[in-house]
């Protein structure tokens, strides 16, 4: 597997972008956009028997979050899926923003962060193999 992979998502808008690097079997993946691109939140996520089906594999995370900062559901939810989908430990950071982000926009930039992590996850099951 590569060392990093980048990927990015755009709306004409808004861009959001990311990276995701191996350090041995676990994965950091960081993720910016906007006019100030910074770390807001940061989760971290094992892999775990789900609670419901012990047969299937879920994660569970913590989160660190900056005071004033709102990135924390973002990276709680990738780090989760990440962790399950790709049954390691994942640590997943974001820091995205614009001034002046009416409700509208803030929804589609929620939209274009959960398009991305679903391909970044396609890509990275693709070069695991999984």
């Amino acid at each position: 597997m590569p060392e990093r992979i980048y990927i990015r998502t755009e709306n004409g808008l808004y861009r959001i972008e990311a990276e995701a690097v191996r350090i041995g079997t676990d994965l950091l993946v960081y993720i910016w956009g906007g006019d100030r691109p910074h770390i807001g939140s940061v989760a971290a996520a094992q892999p775990r028997p789900s609670l419901e089906a012990p047969s299937r594999v879920s994660a569970t995370a913590s989160v660190l979050t900056y005071p004033g900062h709102k990135e924390d559901v973002l990276v709680k939810d990738a780090a989760e899926l990440l962790a399950a989908e790709l049954k390691t430990s994942v640590v997943v950071t974001a820091g995205i923003h614009w001034e002046n982000l009416d409700e509208a926009g803030i929804k589609e930039i929620v939209t274009l962060c959960q398009e991305l992590i679903h391909e970044l996850l396609k890509k990275l099951k693709s070069l695991k193999g999984a």
